[in-house]
């Protein structure tokens, strides 16, 4: 029996889920958990003295294991980041993460699935998976791998010359 993997959303549905959120906390958050690869604890700590506009950064402190982590500023996050702090809890996030996306999509999704969805993301515009575990802070590949899931549609484009 194999194993289930974890469902993903596109950068598309993202969008559309930002559309039917009612809150800018919310609309913060989703673009924190999407293009940045947040978890949902990593998002409603995220202070403004986290974050560096100047040099791009953004500075994850005690994640999971206790790490902290250094990343990136996305293009995607980057005009968002202005609205923190969140100021919601995660269970009251995940929530309003499960109604938006309902709302939006049609079925329900966890904050983790935009996770997920952000390294896949990232792999379909073909960034390494060894880039995809340091931005996630995942101490092993093998974790990494789990999170990225190739899009059937990418499958197909990149087979296009042996169909």
């Amino acid at each position: 029996m194999g194993e289930k993997l974890p469902d993903t959303i596109t950068e598309k549905d993202v969008l559309e889920m930002i559309k039917a959120a009612n809150s800018q906390k919310h609309r913060t958050a989703i673009r924190l958990g999407f293009y940045q690869g947040m978890r949902i604890g990593e998002v409603v700590n995220l202070k403004p003295e986290d974050v560096d506009m100047q040099r791009g950064l953004i500075h994850i402190r005690q994640s999971k294991g206790g790490k902290d982590r250094i990343i990136p500023i996305l293009r995607g996050a980057k005009h968002t980041l202005r609205n923190l702090p969140i100021g919601v809890g995660p269970r009251a996030l995940q929530r309003a993460v499960n109604r938006i996306s309902v709302k939006a999509l049609g079925k329900r999704i966890k904050f983790h699935t935009l996770r997920h969805s952000c390294a896949t993301w990232m792999l379909d515009k073909g960034k390494d998976s060894r880039f995809i575990q340091q931005f996630l802070g995942h101490s092993r590949i093998q974790t990494t791998q789990i999170y990225t899931h190739v899009n059937p549609v990418s499958l197909k484009n990149a087979l296009e010359d042996l169909l």
